[in-house]
């Protein structure tokens, strides 16, 4: 059986992925999503905190942000600031009340409608990540 540190080390050698959703049942199911995919998820429960996050990582690959969340700012606002601060990070943008027009969507980012199918989203992020 592996110890807590040798489980440690195999999460920080994934890519990292920082979800963004403040329903915390959706949130659960995007990391097993992002887990079932191969990668370690980093939770987040609005825009505010996961700029916390990114302020102090420097592992995240991937933004998996929702749209409508509380806070300062919505999901897709999120999205074009980490586009603007952290350039090499991919961004999927998910939702499950609005249609984003791709003109609104952040440069070279993925929309996917709510609710999306698993096999569909963990072979996006696959091929996003590589």
């Amino acid at each position: 059986m592996a110890s807590l540190q040798e489980l440690n080390a195999r999460d920080m050698q994934r890519p990292a992925v920082l979800i963004v959703e403040d329903e915390p049942l959706l949130r659960i199911h995007a990391a097993d999503i992002v887990e079932e995919a191969g990668f370690f998820a980093i939770e987040a429960n609005n825009a505010d905190e996961a700029v916390r996050i990114l302020e102090t990582r420097d592992d995240i690959v991937l933004l998996f942000t929702d749209v409508q969340m509380p806070g300062s700012m919505d999901g897709l606002k999120l999205a074009h600031a980490v586009r603007n601060r952290w350039p090499p990070i991919k961004i999927v943008i998910v939702s499950g009340h609005l249609q984003v027009a791709k003109n609104d969507l952040p440069d070279d980012s993925r929309f996917f409608g709510k609710p999306f199918e698993t096999t569909k989203m963990i072979a996006e992020l696959r091929a996003l990540i590589g």
